[in-house]
């Protein structure tokens, strides 16, 4: 039986932003939050949220209620170092842990529907893993690593992603298109075209 947790990488600093990116605001909420509540609606064995920049100033703004934050103090090392902070913790605190689906607390378009459909695609498929395809034709998160696939994501490199584990086993693994809900927010015009477009009282 499929045991799957979701690990939401929030560490970053954003420094581009010159605020904390996982607070701007999304809905009725903030971009982290609305994450949260997103992976909540799916079924899962464990949600694991990994914390490192501002993590005193994010922790009061989220409802951390039924998930388990981890404070990553290594966070400037790297997206890898955080993926590997927080497989580290499941595979400790629950060692039955088959699966994990990785997910980015920027990627406000993904919903409970997305993850859905990667998780179906993922049961259906023979595969070890199961990605997002996106706009530029590169592999990335939100993605499902099964077991087999834990060392290789612990042994990533500080600096280097996920990406670096689907890039080397592309031919091993299946992919969801996502190429309509994957949009990038590295900068506050980013945030601000995306969340004009996506909130109807502010057009």
């Amino acid at each position: 039986m499929s045991k799957l947790a979701i690990l939401i990488l929030a560490a970053g600093n954003a420094s581009r932003m010159g605020f904390p990116k996982q607070l701007l605001k999304w809905k009725d909420t903030n971009l982290l939050q609305h994450v949260i509540n997103s992976v909540k609606q799916i079924e899962n064995d464990g949600v694991y949220l990994v914390l490192g920049a501002n993590y005193e100033k994010i922790i009061s703004e989220i409802d951390n209620r039924n998930i388990h934050v981890l404070k990553n103090d290594t966070w400037q090392k790297g997206l890898g170092n955080s993926i590997v902070f927080g497989v580290h913790h499941i595979t400790k605190f629950q060692p039955k842990t088959n699966q994990v689906l990785i997910v980015l607390a920027d990627q406000p378009l993904i919903n409970a529907h997305y993850f859905n459909t990667l998780i179906n695609a993922h049961t259906e498929s023979k595969q070890e893993i199961t990605c997002t395809l996106y706009k530029d034709g590169k592999l990335g998160v939100p993605a499902i690593f099964n077991k087999a696939y834990f060392d290789k994501l612990l042994q990533l490199n500080q600096d280097k992603g996920a990406k670096e584990v689907l890039k080397k086993y592309s031919k091993d693994l299946k992919f969801v298109d996502g190429k309509d809900v994957i949009v990038d927010i590295d900068t506050m015009e980013d945030y601000k075209i995306l969340y004009k477009k996506h909130h109807i009282e502010d057009r």
